[in-house]
């Protein structure tokens, strides 16, 4: 499966990509994590918090592409990109392992992935190289086997999302 996770609402024509879900976040609603770890002790692999996120992050579990797009902030994800991805902490065990020297935790049943994320809206240089090294540094504990990070504008969003979805029909 391939998944196209937004923070805002797009003009794509996926009708003919089945195999492409398109999420735009800013329609849902998803609450903050609340750090409770019930994910991990009380219900292992499902969040206690019963809203919109619960319908997401098993879509990420089992995507093997993923394009994310978010609008940068202080050299971060934008608020409702964060919000999703720390909610899809279940996706991930409790447990920890060490690859090449680090912590990462143990993924549950997730899909190994290539990933494509969109950003836009960076200030500066300074913002673009912080927000690639926080990707790079979330890479192994989002279970990304490959990642390329994108800059663009607000007007361009759009052209290079259909750009990258492009190129997934041709692999």
């Amino acid at each position: 499966m391939k998944l196209i996770l937004s923070d805002r609402p797009l003009q794509l024509d996926l009708n003919d990509q089945q195999e492409i879900r398109f999420i735009d976040l800013s329609t849902l609603k998803i609450t903050n994590c609340v750090g409770c770890f019930g994910c991990w002790t009380k219900t292992p692999g499902k969040c206690v918090i019963r809203d919109d996120a619960v319908q997401v992050y098993p879509l990420i579990a089992q995507s093997d592409k993923v394009l994310y797009i978010s609008r940068i902030k202080y050299g971060g994800y934008d608020t409702i990109m964060k919000t999703m991805l720390e909610r899809a902490i279940p996706i991930q065990q409790a447990f920890i392992r060490i690859v090449d020297g680090e912590t990462h935790h143990v993924q549950r049943k997730v899909t190994p992935k290539s990933a494509v994320i969109l950003v836009y809206g960076a200030d500066s240089k300074e913002e673009q190289n912080l927000f690639r090294q926080l990707v790079a540094r979330n890479a192994r504990n989002m279970n990304f086997e490959r990642f390329q990070v994108h800059f663009c504008t607000e007007d361009s969003l759009e052209a290079a999302v259909r750009e990258e979805v492009k190129k997934w029909s041709g692999s």
